[in-house]
């Protein structure tokens, strides 16, 4: 476990490198960059269904929690997208990763914020594999609906001392952090906020994406109008699953996460222009 500083932000960040002899000493193949969903979720979703096995296959591999999630600092405001992808550039700066090329994988919300930063900077960002991205416009107004549900239900609750109560401290802190994230700050205000993406955003992803939903996922449709537009686009449905992909597939997944890695990991070795950070 460390803790970076980044701007003026206390990130709590998992780190594992590739082992010896499987391209640990290969400077320009991607780092492999993991970004998570909504406020009940942080790093630890990641580690063992993907995140250990894209170490071992030969990438390396960084975790973090969010801004205001996990046991990163959760100041009152910046829950944007747009700061969300400054946050991420800056804590690869401050990890000395800023001239790496980087493979975005994101979850749920975290899909999302990964587009924005391989639309933001498409000279870093060289892959991406999105499970579960919301994309579409309603998604938004879903979201903003759900979350005001949850924090209404959170605000003056005394179901975390009941759970310390009863000696459930991993539930216990799971609720503090989405009671405080949604009551004492301003991330569902952010979220209602947020630009959706068009077909034309889409159309400027020159790097390789996968995208995987569940076959009853709503998330769908938005899924196959991405992949209909972006030029290296591809979509991989799983059977008998909903919005539940990186949970309950962790087999299937993990092999389709790691051939992906393969195939953009060879579209980035190609000979492009220098990188620069800003």
């Amino acid at each position: 476990m460390a803790f970076v500083l980044a701007g003026s932000l206390r990130f709590h960040v998992q780190r594992l490198p590739a082992p010896t002899g499987a391209g640990a000493d290969a400077p320009d193949r991607p780092v492999v960059v993991f970004l998570h969903g909504l406020v009940v979720d942080n790093l630890s979703s990641f580690y063992c269904p993907l995140a250990v096995p894209v170490a071992r296959s030969g990438h390396e591999v960084v975790l973090y929690d969010l801004r205001g999630h996990g046991r990163t600092e959760r100041p009152a405001t910046g829950y944007d997208s747009r700061t969300a992808v400054r946050d991420l550039f800056a804590l690869l700066r401050a990890l000395d990763l800023g001239q790496r090329p980087v493979h975005l994988v994101g979850n749920s919300y975290g899909g999302t914020l990964a587009l924005h930063a391989a639309l933001a900077r498409p000279d870093l960002v060289t892959g991406l594999t999105l499970l579960e991205p919301p994309l579409g416009g309603a998604w938004v107004e879903n979201m903003v609906d759900t979350l005001s549900a949850a924090a209404l239900s959170l605000e003056d609750s005394p179901v975390p001392a009941e759970l310390l109560t009863l000696r459930l401290r991993k539930a216990a802190n799971l609720t503090a952090i989405a009671d405080s994230l949604l009551n004492r700050t301003s991330l569902i205000d952010d979220i209602a906020a947020s630009r959706t993406f068009a077909p034309a955003d889409y159309a400027r992803l020159h790097c390789p994406v996968l995208v995987v939903c569940g076959e009853h996922s709503e998330l769908v449709p938005g899924a196959r109008e991405l992949v209909r537009h972006a030029p290296h686009g591809a979509l991989r449905i799983l059977p008998d699953l909903g919005h539940d992909v990186l949970k309950e597939s962790s087999g299937v997944l993990r092999e389709s996460v790691l051939a992906h890695l393969d195939t953009a990991a060879v579209v980035a070795a190609r000979p492009r222009a220098g990188v620069l950070v800003p």
